[in-house]
């Protein structure tokens, strides 16, 4: 009788498994949260979507943000959201697992041929019963099943975070870098004209005449060419943040912010990379399950199909008869040998997955350390050495200028290096502010130590603006470059 009780209450249990469609998002939220203090929402067109719809609104009104932009990635990217439905299948798998299979009823009726006969009825109900045994840890494996996926959505909802933090660097450098552009072409058509007006007083040749020209032309080929990088990476970002229409018209304000003062601390990256990591904690999640799995297909390999019942039969000329049935398979040639073999295989695969994963995070955090270390070096460099000494060339050069000891050409070579230094400079602290978005997905978060709350002070683009006309004959003051930026 106890038996029977507990058997019909892993039957009752079984069949009240129902789906809960929030479960796994809030764990997504929690741990992507926890890393880069940003959250996750799954889109399900409800109330409250439509209160994110607002917020998203109110985030690209204003001045757009390497922050407000992974927030908006997190709420709006198409794919990730298309990544969270991923945890309503494995919840799906997970429910089924923990369901018992349907009871089979067979029935079956034979009416006489002759008026003299009776007819017969057979009725039999089945109900599979080594699952009952094996339904806990067939339920064990799918929740680690699901908690594995539950940490592959929060991974790539931080490598989405991490990409748009990127992108939108890409974009924050492209329009210094257009900006400067338009500088030079300013400055060479500047000198083009300057160039016309002597050519006509007899002061340069033809080809000096045709150098400026041609220097012109190619800065606003140059200029062409930069605006169309920007116009493609303001479309990733769009992309990326899932923004079509009117919201595609955000802006930034704010310049490209030199590396901080203080650089996080670097050290033990490698153990915070697989301590924190979710993809390599999926990939434990995964082991663990095959060998669950392994063991469960080892635990019922001399069990063949076991099936239980109730069977009634009434014979044609006799009583209606009422037992128990027992139906079972017999493991002679399919012990599971195959299945185990080939779980083992997998559990082993799933083993050197896990190795190869913490080897290569390993590896990456390292590069993407030292890479991290030596932008910083070189912008640094830039910064206070290689930009103070082309202002200096100018400065000399303006000196030289005025004393009539340089032409007019000599000086603007000069700017020309000067604008192609600040160039430099900008691509340097943007590469190192990709390469801090890099090291943060390797280690899984944000580094530890350190912020990137108040930039350094970074020199601003020289904008040649005359300060005096220019003469044919080639003498006056050349533009002076400006000092200080706002991060």
């Amino acid at each position: 009788m106890r038996r029977a009780l507990v058997a019909a209450a892993l039957v009752f249990t079984g069949g009240c498994a129902s789906i809960q469609k929030e479960k796994g998002h809030a764990e997504v939220a929690t741990l992507v949260e926890e890393r880069i203090g940003r959250k996750t929402r799954w889109n399900q067109g409800t109330p409250e979507d439509a209160e994110v719809s607002r917020h998203l609104d109110t985030l690209l009104a204003g001045a757009l943000t390497s922050d407000h932009a992974v927030e908006v990635a997190l709420l709006n990217n198409p794919a990730l959201q298309a990544t969270y439905e991923d945890l309503g299948v494995s919840q799906a798998d997970m429910v089924q697992a923990g369901l018992l299979s349907n009871p089979t009823f067979d029935g079956s009726i034979g009416f006489p041929l002759t008026s003299d006969g009776v007819s017969e009825t057979e009725f039999s109900l089945v109900q599979g019963f080594v699952e009952l045994f094996t339904l806990p840890l067939r339920k064990r494996v799918a929740q680690e099943q699901f908690m594995a996926d539950t940490l592959r959505v929060a991974h790539e909802a931080l490598a989405t975070a991490a990409e748009a933090r990127k992108v939108f660097r890409e974009v924050q450098a492209r329009q210094q870098l257009v900006e400067l552009r338009r500088m030079v072409l300013e400055a060479s058509e500047a000198a083009a004209e300057l160039a016309t007006l002597q050519h006509a007083a007899g002061n340069i040749t033809d080809l000096d005449l045709a150098t400026e020209k041609a220097a012109a032309e190619e800065a606003r080929l140059e200029l062409a060419r930069e605006e169309l990088t920007l116009v493609e990476d303001r479309e990733r970002l769009n992309r990326l943040l899932g923004l079509w229409g009117g919201r595609t018209q955000w802006a930034i304000a704010e310049k490209l912010p030199a590396p901080p003062e203080e650089e996080a601390t670097l050290e033990r990256l490698e153990s915070l990379a697989i301590r924190q990591r979710l993809d390599i904690d999926a990939a434990r999640k995964q082991t663990e399950l095959m060998w669950n799995a392994l063991e469960l297909a080892r635990s019922t390999r001399f069990f063949g199909r076991v099936d239980v019942g109730v069977h009634t039969h009434r014979d044609a000329n006799g009583p209606r008869l009422l037992g128990p049935t027992l139906s079972l398979e017999l493991p002679i040639f399919d012990q599971r040998q195959a299945l185990i073999a080939k779980l083992e295989a997998q559990h082993r695969q799933s083993e050197r997955r896990q190795t190869e994963l913490s080897v290569n995070a390993r590896s990456e955090v390292r590069a993407a350390r030292a890479r991290l270390l030596t932008l910083r070096g070189v912008s640094e460099r830039y910064q206070r050495v290689v930009l103070p000494l082309r202002e200096q060339v100018v400065e000399q050069s303006q000196l030289q200028y005025n004393a009539m000891q340089i032409g007019l050409y000599a000086l603007l070579d000069a700017k020309q290096s000067q604008v192609e230094a600040y160039r430099a400079y900008i691509e340097t602290v943007r590469d190192y502010w990709m390469a801090h978005a890099e090291l943060e997905q390797l280690v899984g978060g944000r580094l530890p130590g350190g912020s990137r709350a108040t930039p350094a002070a970074a020199p601003e683009h020289p904008r040649p603006t005359p300060t005096e006309t220019e003469t044919p004959s080639g003498h006056g003051h050349a533009p002076e470059p400006g000092h200080g930026v706002t991060p």
